[in-house]
């Protein structure tokens, strides 16, 4: 064939792809998309939390949580380790995998967009048997065959159902990135407590070592009193046994001191063999927090986005078992070239082609879409349960903390009463003791009390901190819902420490 004849085959060819692909697109755009149109649910939001009342009401130049929440706690070492969580936490390391595999699942649904285009070349030699039934011209001849065909295959989304399919998973992919930031909030979160946790009962046993110290001093007083016949063997004992009791006490603290060290070493990404964390009492109160209105909490707090993106993409789950009920239209074409000689393979006589749509009808399946379309809608009810549920949770965890740390500053202040009374009656009591008008055992009631009181201080402090802690993580840490990508399938490394 001439050049010529070539490529007015070709032209032809060019020309009916080209009225294929013209008819695919007035099939495309007149289809229509199945299934309820999203709209977020309601959820009951109260208009102000019942547990802040007039305590501690924030002022407009307080400091804001943002992604950094700890640095309102102005402790470096704590900064430090917070610091270290994006780089070395392995639970952080696997929830960005976790989301990264559904950006990846997102891509694979957007496939379905695009046709699908296979090639198989083939080089075979053949020969026909000279026996074979219905004899021909053909038996016994030997002969090449070389192949280079191209199929293409497309489902047209006349109804939606890729559609709905490609919205699902962005859905999906969108509350994996609700819950990586939800993971980093945690995990974060979980570092601060275990930190305040340690910090306080560093500063119990550094108070449990002044208390030894002290009773040291009083042991000594005792012995020389003894040896001067102004005390008995007894009050002697009596010094000992409240000793060795504050003793095993300090070195009691060091069992769960040594726990929440580890426990910080693991969330810093290090074994805990190769980490310390430096003795540091716990002396200063918890800063105010921030609390606002509770429906900034549908906004703020990274399992609320999650659990809504779910419920979205069940809604466009019902649309894909919706589409089940239309005929599937698909839209096939093959061409490429084939001949008995590689020299001729791509010549104008050797081009071969086919196409043409066709459609599936599903005319009986007892009942199997009704249930894909039941088992859909149900999945998307529980979804709006779940959503709701975990709404009414967040007001809950942030009534809980609010409280706590509002009884808990009342309680602070009262129990600072305590040891100040507790205090003096210690010293009313030692003088007593060395003027000689009570025994010994008053001193050692008035060191037990005293001793209590201020140990209990220390660990309403402690946990002052931990409710501060646990109020911040309530109110989403600074997370806001504008850091989901909007198109997560190009988008890179997720920061959930967006502001």
């Amino acid at each position: 064939m001439s050049f010529l004849g070539r490529r007015s085959t070709n032209i032809r060819f060019a020309k009916r792809t080209a009225g294929s692909v013209s008819v695919l697109s007035m099939l495309l755009f007149a289809g229509c998309t199945v299934g309820p149109k999203y709209q977020r649910p309601a959820a009951e939001v109260p208009p102000a939390y019942k547990e802040v009342g007039d305590w501690k009401p924030a002022q407009p130049n307080d400091q804001k949580l943002d992604g950094n929440w700890w640095e309102i706690f102005q402790d470096s070492q704590l900064n430090a380790l917070e610091a270290q969580v994006n780089v070395s936490n392995q639970n952080l390391k696997a929830a960005e995998a976790q989301y990264t595999q559904a950006r990846a699942q997102l891509r694979y649904a957007r496939a379905d967009f695009f046709p699908t285009i296979a090639a198989s070349p083939s080089a075979t030699r053949n020969r026909i048997s000279s026996h074979r039934p219905a004899s021909t011209v053909a038996n016994g001849i030997t002969y090449n065959d070389f192949q280079i065909p191209f199929e293409l295959s497309y489902q047209i989304d006349l109804w939606g159902r890729v559609r709905r399919t490609v919205e699902s998973y962005r859905d999906q992919a969108q509350a994996s990135a609700a819950d990586l930031a939800a993971v980093n909030l945690s995990m974060h979160a979980q570092l601060a407590l275990d930190y305040f946790q340690a910090r306080m009962l560093d500063a119990e046993e550094q108070l449990l070592n002044s208390t030894v110290t002290q009773y040291e001093q009083a042991l000594q007083l005792i012995e020389n009193r003894y040896a001067g016949g102004l005390a008995s063997d007894l009050e002697v004992e009596q010094a000992k046994t409240q000793l060795e009791t504050t003793r095993a006490q300090a070195v009691d603290v060091g069992v769960a001191r040594a726990q929440y060290e580890h426990a910080v070493a693991v969330l810093v990404g290090k074994p805990p063999a190769s980490f310390r964390l430096l003795p540091l009492p716990l002396v200063m109160p918890p800063p105010t927090i921030p609390v606002g209105l509770p429906s900034d909490l549908l906004e703020r707090r990274p399992d609320i986005a999650g659990a809504e993106r779910l419920m979205a993409s069940a809604n466009a789950q019902i649309g894909v078992a919706k589409a089940a009920y239309y005929p599937l239209v698909n839209l096939a074409a093959a061409g490429g070239f084939e001949s008995g000689s590689i020299t001729t393979l791509f010549s104008g006589p050797s081009i071969l082609w086919s196409a043409g749509p066709s459609a599936l009808f599903t005319v009986f399946d007892v009942g199997r879409r009704r249930a894909a379309s039941d088992q859909a809608i149900a999945a998307y009810d529980q979804a709006v349960a779940n959503y709701r549920q975990t709404v009414l949770t967040g007001f809950q965890q942030v009534e809980d903390n609010v409280a706590a740390l509002r009884i808990l500053e009342h309680e602070a202040q009262v129990q600072n009463t305590a040891v100040a009374a507790a205090e003096k009656y210690l010293a009313l009591a030692n003088t007593r003791y060395t003027g000689g008008v009570t025994s010994y055992l008053e001193v050692t009631t008035a060191q037990s009390a005293a001793l209590s009181d201020e140990v209990t201080a220390v660990n309403i402090l402690g946990r002052r901190m931990v409710d501060a802690v646990t109020l911040v993580q309530a109110l989403g840490g600074g997370w806001d819902r504008s850091s989901l990508p909007a198109r997560p399938e190009c988008c890179g490394k997720l920061t959930s420490n967006a502001k």
